[in-house]
């Protein structure tokens, strides 16, 4: 199904790094369907050649494998391993369950049955302690007491802002420059972050063999790194970008998505969050985490759309520091099905002048 699997095994690589890898597909190119691009195709067919690569990541962190788990190393079309065969019984399957029973909604995916194993346990888990089993009735309500009433998505995206300084101070920063480390895979590396209103961004790591960026230009993503020319990021690689570039979120989020919902409320890392989830035409579905207590935003979560499933990128921001007037995170953790990094500033200054041409891919 791929061309090479040295190939998606580099892009899994450095995806488990926290790294993006070069998009195959220009996002201004236009893409062919997946049986043009690739040898031996069947259950794909149709599908845009930019989201084989994506499938095969859901396939891959669903079970907890690698490539060669189905593909045959350095002949991936070949169709000798039993698990190839295999995996594409199941998309057949989960495709007919979900036309037959969610009206065509992907409900149903491979991470459904395998949640990270290679076999679907069919069995509840016996218990394992002597503590008390858990249940999944809910307590009752404390006598005489009452639900407290639930603040708005409006409420919680005013109290945002608010603990992010006020709509005042955010706009009067225009642009960030900061420096600090990345840590991924036991390894720190230093970094440079450069921000620009409205929606300007490019990360800088400096590695042993030379640079690598990651970009959005106002417009489209891009990425470069020292194996090769910088590329243009695929249709949804950008889209998620531009979320990470959007230099006002918290005067940004109603507008980026107008049908935002409360969810359940829940705890990270013993914080009681507020949660408001939100989706919109051509931008991935993000849930969004906020503090109680603070207001702040401390984690977001994007869900990008493949063939087979929703793949979650998870960012979780910690170490606010008031800069100017407007508390600005200085750590940050992405965390994906299949690896995670660690972003620490050390240094940041607002309002720093930055050229346009700072955030532009370089020519090829």
């Amino acid at each position: 199904m791929m061309r090479s699997v040295q190939r998606w095994g580099t892009i899994l690589g450095m995806a488990a790094a926290g790294l993006t890898a070069p998009a195959m597909f220009g996002q201004g190119e236009p893409v062919k369907p997946a049986e043009e691009v690739y040898k031996n195709i069947t259950e794909m067919k149709g599908v845009p050649a930019d989201q084989v690569g994506p499938a095969m990541q859901f396939i891959a962190a669903s079970l907890g494998v690698n490539c060669e788990f189905c593909h045959v190393q350095g002949k991936p079309e070949a169709d000798e391993k039993g698990a190839k065969r295999t995996a594409r019984q199941m998309m057949q399957m989960t495709a007919m369950i979900n036309k037959t029973s969610f009206n065509g909604r992907q409900q149903i995916t491979c991470n459904s049955c395998h949640n990270g194993a290679q076999r679907p346990n069919a069995s509840p888990t016996v218990q394992d302690s002597d503590a008390p089993a858990r249940t999944a009735m809910a307590a009752p309500p404390a006598a005489g007491g009452g639900q407290q009433p639930q603040p708005t998505a409006d409420d919680i995206l005013a109290k945002y802002v608010s603990a992010a300084g006020g709509a005042d101070a955010i706009k009067k920063i225009t642009s960030r420059t900061m420096k600090g480390s990345i840590v991924a895979m036991g390894s720190t590396t230093p970094i440079e972050v450069y921000t620009k209103a409205p929606n300007l961004r490019v990360t800088i790591t400096h590695g042993q063999n030379g640079e690598s960026a990651t970009a959005f230009d106002g417009k489209t993503g891009w990425m470069g790194n020292p194996a090769g020319p910088a590329r243009a990021m695929s249709a949804a690689e950008s889209a998620a970008s531009s979320i990470d570039a959007e230099f006002y979120l918290p005067l940004r989020i109603k507008e980026l998505y107008p049908q935002l919902r409360r969810g359940r409320p829940e705890t990270i890392a013993g914080v009681e969050c507020d949660v408001l989830n939100g989706q919109a035409a051509g931008k991935p579905a993000v849930r969004l985490y906020f503090d109680k207590k603070t207001g702040l935003l401390v984690r977001l979560v994007r869900l990008a759309d493949t063939p087979m499933g929703r793949m979650p990128t998870q960012i979780d921001y910690a170490d606010y520091k008031e800069m100017d007037g407007v508390k600005t995170p200085m750590k940050w953790t992405l965390s994906r099905p299949n690896g995670r990094f660690t972003i620490q500033i050390a240094e940041a200054k607002n309002n720093a002048p930055i050229d346009d041409s700072k955030f532009a891919m370089p020519a090829k």
